[in-house]
């Protein structure tokens, strides 16, 4: 039996409404993985460059990534189920009207809903440490393919409390589901170095490697740009876009070296509970969990005192200290 059979079987089980297309979409991932992993093989000796190759693979880090992204389907369909409760819950008590399913202008609605929530997510994760601390693991890779794509996160949980707007204003459930599902189908053809700049209003409107090149650098000209999923015009319109001017340096700016999946996932926890754990004051305590990465309580400085003065007039002042 084929993988796509033993989808389609799965598929069959579920409901009509749950049947995830990303499920769908795995196998023609790995297809493009492999048909990506090939040409670099074979390309790779015609680059002469300081560092990987454009487009390079390394096997362990390819394979942690595939495994990171497998492992993220079961916790990404967990995730899912509990936010269906709660989804199915808000839509039918509290949201004032209930949109058609059938209706094209729901489908723009949710679409376009989930992108531009996915943006606020996005960019909260990049600013916010303890929830950058489940984004970070999709950043940790120093190479920039396919196989990064599927680096993903393990816990949804910010993601699925950014939706709740969408079952309130009656879009639903299995809407919100399915669009976030396409958004994600979407982000897979970015990540690559092999797809140069597109025709310029696709550049101008859309999510594109150019621009998702950007964001994974961890170059200070690229930090903490383009969080846009399908469309780039969010970051155009709440200025956090940045055009690709020199080819980018991929991966954290504190590298994790390690390709313990385990470890990639939750060593930014453990970071944040020691400095939480050694920190005095509850500001800093609060600073090191809900501040930015990298966030650290201000230095200690200690003011100029002067020296007194002597009796004697003439006497020459102190020497300042620094």
């Amino acid at each position: 039996m084929t993988v796509l059979a033993e989808i389609r079987e799965f598929l069959d089980v579920l409901p009509p409404q749950m049947r995830d297309p990303v499920l769908f979409a795995i196998p023609f991932f790995l297809l493009l993985l492999i048909v990506e992993w090939s040409a670099a093989r074979k390309l790779e000796h015609l680059e002469d460059a300081d560092r990987a190759p454009a487009g390079a693979y390394q096997r362990r880090d390819a394979w942690a990534s595939i495994s990171m992204g497998l492992v993220s389907v079961a916790t990404t369909g967990a995730w899912k189920f509990i936010a269906l409760l709660g989804y199915a819950a808000i839509y039918a008590y509290v949201a004032p009207w209930h949109l058609s399913s059938s209706a094209w202008y729901t489908w723009v609605i949710a679409i376009l809903g989930v992108d531009l929530l996915f943006y606020a997510y996005h960019r909260m994760a990049h600013r916010v440490r303890l929830v950058w601390a489940t984004h970070q693991a999709h950043h940790s890779s120093r190479y920039f393919n396919f196989a990064t794509a599927l680096r993903q996160k393990w816990n949804n949980s910010g993601e699925i409390l950014l939706w709740v707007p969408l079952p309130l204003l009656g879009v639903p459930p299995w809407m919100v589901f399915a669009s976030f599902s396409l958004n994600l189908i979407y982000q897979f053809w970015v990540h690559t170095e092999r797809i140069d700049r597109l025709w310029r209003p696709i550049e101008f409107v859309f999510n594109t490697p150019s621009h998702h090149r950007v964001h994974h650098g961890m170059d200070a000209e690229y930090l903490d740009k383009n969080y846009g999923g399908i469309l780039i015009l969010w970051d155009r319109l709440f200025g956090s876009y940045a055009d690709e001017t020199f080819r980018p340096h991929y991966g954290l700016t504190k590298q994790v070296d390690t390709f313990n999946i385990w470890t990639l996932q939750t060593h930014e926890y453990a970071a944040i509970a020691r400095d939480v754990r050694r920190a005095t004051r509850w500001r800093h305590r609060f600073g090191y969990a809900f501040g930015p990465p990298g966030w650290a309580p201000p230095a200690t400085v200690q003011p100029d005192i002067p020296e007194p003065m002597t009796a004697t007039r003439s006497a020459a002042p102190s020497p300042v200290r620094n």
